[in-house]
């Protein structure tokens, strides 16, 4: 009889040339994730293999320069007297980033001035902001860039902006950084003494692998570079994080903030616009003073047999509350119909 030994592992090595030169030496990190031996009978025999991935996160299979990760499949073939047979088949491993989580739903907003020149011979200051709308974004997606650039200096500058790759690897205590440009875009010169300003210029992520940040000896990052060629002197840069997720945005979160904020705003025209409650009007007598009041009373004939001061003008009870204001509803009808009587009304002119 013979066995089959099936082992599935995971392998994160490091690989770099010492300082003095020499032969290279791997460090290496093995898991043995799981392992299964089969007893087979004399005859042939053929099925397939599987096995059941862990449950904890596994990293994202890497290859760099100076390391990588990987994930492979071995089988080995065990017969007595005999050399042993394997067999070793390398697969791909993705570990999702869900670009959705609020820490990667968070704007990123930086500003930074540079004064251009040195000593006495300063030309002037070249001030940049920049903003992206969110910190997590996946492969295939367009990055809207917001930036406010003003030039103040003498010298003809252009505003840049590029994607930054990150790979950096431990081991023994030592650390090696290699940081490479995968995308970029460029804007228009700006001239001396003028601003430019970007509303949403967009630069499209590449395939790239996707962000790794929980391998202990190998590590993936990613940034947005916003930055300001100036002729003469160092560049003007903004270096915004940026994680590449593989779940994309789903955009629910920003639709429901959208739609609160839309609500409150709309609705707060109410507050400013009904108070609590409403004045009462001002009362006729005094609004209308007494010179106008004297100045409407007509002269009224007296009788003929009027003798003293005890007549008195006609009328004198209607003028009496000709400027009175007229009677409160709740004294007429508390409780007015729905339907009223409509009369014709006639105008004279």
């Amino acid at each position: 009889p013979s066995t089959t030994n099936q082992q599935e592992a995971g392998l994160a090595t490091d690989l770099w040339p010492p300082a003095g030169g020499g032969l290279s030496r791997p460090f290496s990190s093995p898991n043995w994730v799981c392992e299964g031996i089969i007893l087979l009978q004399p005859g042939k025999h053929e099925f397939p293999f599987r096995f059941q991935l862990p449950s904890e996160p596994l990293v994202t299979s890497f290859t760099g320069k100076y390391g990588s990760i990987q994930y492979c499949v071995r089988a080995v073939l065990e017969r007595p007297k005999v050399p042993d047979q394997s067999v070793k088949r390398e697969l791909q491993v993705v570990s999702h980033v869900d670009v959705n989580t609020p820490a990667l739903l968070t704007p990123v907003l930086k500003t930074q001035e540079k004064m251009v020149g040195c000593w006495f011979f300063t030309s002037g200051p070249v001030s940049l902001s920049a903003k992206i709308e969110r910190k997590g974004y996946c492969n295939g997606e367009a990055i809207p860039i917001y930036a406010e650039i003003e030039n103040c200096s003498s010298r003809l500058i252009v505003p840049k902006a590029a994607i930054f790759q990150t790979q950096t690897y431990l081991a023994s205590g030592k650390t090696k950084t290699i940081r490479h440009m995968v995308a970029n875009v460029r804007g228009n010169h700006i001239a001396s003494g003028s601003t430019d300003t970007w509303n949403g210029k967009t630069l499209k992520i590449p395939p790239v692998t996707p962000s790794i940040l929980d391998c202990c000896i190998i590590r993936v990052d990613y940034s947005l570079a916003v930055y300001i060629h100036i002729p003469g002197a160092k560049k003007l840069m903004l270096e915004l994080p940026l994680v590449i997720g593989t779940i994309p945005y789903n955009g629910f979160g920003s639709r429901n903030s959208s739609i609160a904020s839309q609500f409150s705003m709309d609705m707060s025209w109410l507050t400013l616009t009904l108070p609590e409650q409403p004045e009462a009007p001002p009362n006729y007598a005094d609004v209308v003073s007494e010179e106008e009041f004297s100045r409407h009373i007509p002269s009224y004939p007296q009788p003929p047999n009027c003798e003293g001061e005890v007549c008195c003008p006609m009328f004198a009870c209607i003028q009496e509350f000709r400027f009175q204001p007229p009677p409160l509803y709740a004294e007429v009808d508390p409780h007015p119909s729905d339907v009223e009587e409509t009369q014709p009304v006639s105008f004279i002119l």
